[in-house]
């Protein structure tokens, strides 16, 4: 059974991925499973560049293949930010409430409630030969200033996949059939499948 390092200590993601994957012959580890891994630098300028920017650097560190997807909010009237600062968009310590209220304060200033936006997500593999492929996955929604739902992670509960529902309101389940990492990540899985089966 082949080992690949899942770049992430975000135990969602971990969980989400883990689910899609499950029927590979692959054991998937995350970054939970080594001791104090330093973070991978992510300076490229687009979802694609960061990805195996992070996939590379922990199949180096670990001599394991690794699987790494950087993944972020792009809002129209924001002209796409955060996009590839998502993840710390109010700062580098940034957690889930600060980012959202950084989007909240910089869509008041310019008196917006709601604009259209896009999730996307890039996912890159490297194997221990060399081997790199990368996937993409995207799903278009509205980001509004009232937050719906308890569940998901980052923006979800601002993020509107209808009038009515975000991101936060659907099951694990309901999320990965639609959301911008569980496409990029069935597209990976067939290539996954293709390289492992």
């Amino acid at each position: 059974m082949k080992k690949i390092l899942l770049a992430s200590k975000n135990s969602d993601k971990v969980k989400e991925i883990r689910l899609i994957l499950k029927n590979l012959p692959l054991e998937i580890l995350s970054l939970a499973d080594f001791d104090e891994m330093p973070d991978a630098v992510e300076n490229g300028a687009t979802f694609e560049e960061n990805a195996l920017i992070k996939a590379r650097f922990f199949s180096e560190r670990t001599g394991l293949a690794a699987l790494a997807d950087d993944s972020g909010l792009e809002v129209d009237a924001l002209n796409g930010l955060p996009g590839v600062h998502s993840a710390r968009f109010a700062g580098y310590h940034a957690d889930d409430i600060t980012n959202n209220q950084k989007l909240l304060d910089e869509l008041k200033k310019i008196g917006v409630n709601e604009s259209a936006a896009a999730y996307r997500c890039a996912m890159a593999f490297v194997d221990t030969d060399g081997t790199e492929f990368v996937t993409n996955g995207k799903i278009g929604g509205t980001i509004k200033t009232v937050a719906k739902g308890s569940g998901g992670f980052g923006y979800d509960p601002y993020f509107y996949i209808d009038a009515q529902r975000t991101m936060a309101q659907l099951s694990v389940d309901e999320k990965n059939l639609i959301s911008h990492r569980g496409n990029a990540l069935r597209e990976m899985a067939l290539k996954l499948k293709e390289r492992f089966t």
